[in-house]
């Protein structure tokens, strides 16, 4: 795996290195911190704690030691089941949770803790993410589905490819989108400069969010939102663009004190409902996932801050 550098920036300033880094290369706190303590990780051409508090300008380079080989136990988690047959998995995904291996992820994975539930999964696909149809990026939690059967593969990747598959999120984002209900049509690619981000880019593929407000706070918004199209972190990206990133999504230039003041430690973003066709019976059948706990706190938090 080749260094990850980064410049902070003002939305970054005080935050803790490992914090910092886990959250903005998506790589598990605890893996980041070992490798911090393993002088791996060089702020300003320095060693650095894992407590170092960054500022706005600070150099950051970090190259993850990679183990020669993982402990299969190690990427195995108990993940709650909505529905299971012989063609699909349902699953309610906890935050901290990769939906298949990934260089340099060494946490939980779907893949692994449904496997080790013992349902089979389908060997459609390549092979580090076979039986996945569409992903939840490791700091968001909720509904998805995983194919057990080959028919379920090509059906359930029809779908999302039809758009024919309705996927709601709730998000709470920062400060109050103008109109309150909305669509955003803004394409959206790899980040220029930034080889681990996306960002809303010409000529980048065609991507459509659909937002409305369900409740807003003094210092944010609670939003439904509905993906026409599935693109990665396109929510996050979308709502960012607009000047409204996720609370608690300091990748995407989120305040890191609100994040603070609410004690979240991810971005708040959460899948609760998923709706598809049953590849085999043909029947649209829909999944719901209530908020985490870390979702709730927040919201009672941010409720009676500005009560």
């Amino acid at each position: 795996m080749s260094d990850y550098s980064l410049v902070v920036d003002e939305t970054q300033d005080g935050l803790r290195l490992d914090a910092l880094l886990s959250v903005t290369f998506e790589i598990s706190r605890t893996k980041v911190a070992s490798d911090i303590d393993a002088g791996s990780v060089l702020v300003n051409n320095k060693l650095a704690l894992k407590s170092h508090r960054v500022a706005t300008g600070d150099k950051v380079v970090y190259n993850p030691i990679i183990k020669e080989a993982i402990n299969p136990a190690d990427q195995v988690v108990n993940i709650p089941i909505l529905f299971a047959d012989e063609d699909v998995v349902v699953i309610d995904k906890p935050v901290g949770v990769a939906v298949h291996a990934s260089p340099g992820w060494e946490g939980p994975t779907v893949t692994a803790s449904i496997a080790a539930l013992g349902h089979r999964i389908s060997t459609s696909g390549a092979p580090e993410r076979q039986g996945i149809v569409h992903r939840l990026d490791v700091g968001t939690s909720g509904v998805m589905v995983v194919a057990k059967s080959e028919l379920a593969y090509e059906s359930l990747k029809d779908q999302f490819r039809d758009r024919t598959v309705k996927k709601i999120y709730h998000a709470l984002v920062q400060g109050h989108p103008d109109p309150s209900k909305g669509t955003i049509d803004a394409p959206i690619d790899r980040h220029p400069q930034e080889n681990y981000k996306y960002a809303v880019v010409n000529g980048g593929k065609d991507s459509v969010t659909h937002y409305e407000t369900i409740e807003a706070f003094a210092g944010a918004s609670l939003l439904k939102i509905e993906l026409e199209t599935g693109r990665t972190h396109q929510i996050r990206v979308h709502m960012a663009a607009i000047k409204h990133p996720c609370v608690g999504d300091s990748m995407y230039g989120a305040d890191p004190k609100l994040a603070g003041k609410l004690e979240l430690h991810r971005q708040w973003l959460h899948a609760t409902q998923l709706t598809f066709r049953h590849p085999k019976t043909g029947q649209d059948v829909t999944f719901n996932s209530a908020y985490p706990q870390d979702l709730t706190l927040s919201l009672t938090r941010i409720a009676e801050a500005y009560q």
